[in-house]
């Protein structure tokens, strides 16, 4: 199966699969924001979220642009599991926007992990996003292994924006 979908699909398509995770959900993203999602009858931080895969030790993954701001370092601070059981690294040319779920599901497309992007935003304050999903084996293949590019620092040395990387991956 591989579907283009858009807008408001994004989260019940993506963001309402990742509570389903059993063994990982790698996330990648260029912008990240402490977006709000439902979850068991409430709205809550996605980070709340992660952190209750965690607990359920599903590994989490986040590979981003830039440095997230206050809302976000302030509702992560709120989750002791992420400190250790979410790996994050920061790569300021990571522009892509995937989230792959335990190998058998991928999103790929314009939306960044922020409210108005994947979020539970209204159609009137959402951004115009669109994207794949798919659990077409090769294509997910393709999407993790670009992931896991990055991921383990295969761009570092060579990399022509080292100046910009704060926390390089190597």
């Amino acid at each position: 199966m591989t579907r283009f979908i858009k807008d408001e699909d994004l989260y019940t398509e993506v963001i309402e699969r990742v509570v389903q995770a059993k063994r990982f959900v790698w996330i990648g993203t260029a912008d990240i924001k402490d977006l709000h999602v439902k979850f068991k009858n409430s709205t809550v931080s996605f980070l709340y979220v992660l952190n209750s895969l965690i607990l359920k030790n599903v590994e989490i993954r986040l590979l981003h642009a830039k440095d997230p701001g206050p809302n976000f370092r302030n509702s992560h601070d709120k989750y002791p599991a992420l400190f250790k059981g979410m790996e994050r690294a920061l790569c300021p040319r990571v522009h892509f926007k995937h989230i792959i779920i335990d190998g058998e599901f991928v999103y790929t497309g314009s939306a960044n992990l922020t409210g108005a992007g994947l979020g539970m935003k209204s159609k009137n304050n959402r951004n115009f996003e669109s994207g794949i999903i798919s659990t077409d084996k090769a294509l997910i293949e393709s999407i993790m292994n670009q992931f896991d590019d990055v991921w383990m620092g295969k761009f570092c040395k060579a990399c022509g924006r080292r100046q910009y990387c704060g926390d390089p991956i190597l």
